[in-house]
């Protein structure tokens, strides 16, 4: 009965991950227990300066548990990187008698945070983004379900390599972080794992490894390749660049699927669900009872808060000996 009643707006930033509905959905059913007024700003930190904000009730959030994507819409915003477009974010929140303000998504969105916690709204951070590369969290909202939806597009197309004796290159999401690489090559048995944490040798780590499968009687090979080991400036340009070389150097017929926004998609995991929920309700609790200034983390499997200068000063790092074990495991 002493939690303190406020205006909270909510919104999510960057890419769409699934879980993010379960989190608004949250954050507004506790906020409302709580005798908050609760807004919704639909496209991101665009919105919040073109002014798309909208009133949210118990029944807005109603059978958006199980959707994927966001019911509020994201979007890029670079005025927002700039004082001028800050200044227009927060006129927005004064219209509306917003004094509080969740936001859902990765290290861009939280850093756009900050600098709105530095012009005085109190601010809650959830970690929403499909690569798990929050430095402060163990997890991130989405991760679970992006990783099986991989592992399932990958046991189909095993089916056809099976049958047809190939070689199958498939490039999953992830430019700077290979988490969704090396989890979904874990649980698929991939032949071969190929991580922007890590250099690769070609030969070592492509050839020499379908050689020795071969050797032992193996006679289709998935190599899963996180995005961003592909470009101008790497040893292959592309997926197709790759597959087309394996095929001259071993002749094996050698294909590549590129999985890209199906990643993104499709009903979350109980996982990422009740991980949301969890985060969601611990945001609107923390923001009704007057305390803002925190980014919501998993941390020992349990989700906690921190504050957002410590948080966005942790340093992501990769599991290397988990990617040494796959590495072990895949021969």
């Amino acid at each position: 009965m002493n939690d303190k009643k406020r205006c909270i707006a909510i919104l999510s930033s960057g890419g769409d991950a699934p879980g993010m509905n379960a989190a608004i959905r949250a954050a507004v059913r506790e906020g409302i227990a709580r005798g908050c007024r609760m807004l919704g700003v639909q496209r991101g930190y665009q919105g919040l300066i073109d002014n798309e904000v909208i009133e949210l009730e118990l029944r807005s959030v109603s059978d958006t548990i199980h959707r994927g994507g966001t019911m509020l819409y994201t979007a890029r915003c670079d005025e927002f990187m700039y004082p001028e477009g800050q200044q227009k974010a927060l006129a927005t929140l004064k219209a509306h008698g917003a004094d509080a303000l969740i936001v859902v998504g990765g290290d861009g969105t939280f850093r756009g945070a900050l600098d709105l916690h530095r012009l005085g709204v109190d601010i809650v951070g959830i970690p929403g983004t499909i690569d798990n590369d929050v430095a402060c969290s163990e997890y991130t909202i989405g991760y679970d379900t992006s990783v099986n939806t991989v592992i399932e597009m990958v046991d189909r197309l095993r089916d056809t390599a099976q049958s047809h004796e190939r070689c199958s290159v498939i490039e999953v999401m992830g430019r700077k972080c290979g988490n969704i690489a090396l989890s979904s090559a874990i649980a698929t048995g991939a032949t071969a794992i190929l991580v922007p944490e890590s250099e690769f040798d070609y030969e070592r780590d492509i050839l020499d490894r379908l050689a020795f499968t071969r050797s032992m009687g193996k006679r289709h090979f998935i190599i899963i390749a996180a995005e961003g080991i592909f470009g101008e400036r790497q040893r292959f340009v592309s997926s197709a660049n790759m597959a087309s070389a394996i095929e001259i150097d071993t002749g094996i017929p050698t294909r590549t699927t590129i999985l890209g926004h199906v990643q993104r998609g499709g009903s979350p995991t109980a996982r990422d669900r009740i991980t949301a929920s969890e985060m969601g309700f611990m945001a609107a609790e923390l923001l009704a009872t007057g305390r803002g200034n925190r980014i919501l983390a998993v941390r020992n499997g349990k989700v906690c808060d921190l504050d957002i200068e410590e948080a966005l000063a942790a340093e992501r790092s990769f599991d290397f000996s988990l990617y040494h074990m796959a590495q072990e495991l895949s021969l």
